[in-house]
């Protein structure tokens, strides 16, 4: 299996602008607001992890009988980014995260998703949501998460997934 995915991105035709972001970001709270951008990754038996995207954040379409909706076979993490004084960004430990995501998903009887497509993803949202951390105490609070896709109805794990990761603008939780 291939540690690396080719991104396809596909830029917000009208992401918000700057000044109404400025003002979402003064007082963000916790998971209310979002930035512009998601990731999208595909999951089949048959194709293995394909179709990797970087897209405008929306809807997941799905069908009334797909797994997740009857059988609840999902898993989630959570981890910040930072904005540093020199304009740079850190995260912390995605590595970690990666690793816990990767043994949720065996535990779940779910497709394992490779540790370097998971940091890839979360960097590429960090990178084109950029401006959507916060200065200060703030910070970019991603939420990667898997959930079964397949189509059925039936005592089985799922053929089909979608690997995704939003992104909230947080403010300091003390």
């Amino acid at each position: 299996m291939s540690k690396t995915l080719k991104f396809v991105r596909h830029p917000h035709p009208s992401p918000i602008p700057a000044d109404k972001r400025a003002a979402l970001l003064a007082n963000p709270g916790f998971g209310r607001v979002f930035s512009d951008h998601m990731v999208t990754i595909k999951y089949s038996d048959a194709e293995a992890w394909h179709d990797a995207r970087i897209e405008p954040r929306g809807t997941i379409p799905m069908d009334p009988a797909a797994a997740i909706l009857h059988y609840a076979q999902e898993i989630f993490e959570g981890l910040k980014a930072y904005k540093r004084a020199d304009g740079g960004v850190n995260l912390f430990r995605p590595d970690a995260n990666a690793r816990r995501f990767r043994d949720s998903a065996d535990r779940m009887a779910m497709a394992q998703l490779p540790e370097e497509i998971f940091i890839e993803a979360i960097e590429q949202v960090v990178r084109i949501d950029r401006d959507w951390i916060p200065g200060g105490e703030g910070s970019l609070y991603l939420r990667p998460f898997m959930i079964a896709s397949e189509v059925f109805l039936g005592v089985k794990p799922s053929a089909e997934y979608i690997f995704s990761v939003i992104a909230s603008p947080v403010g300091s939780y003390f």
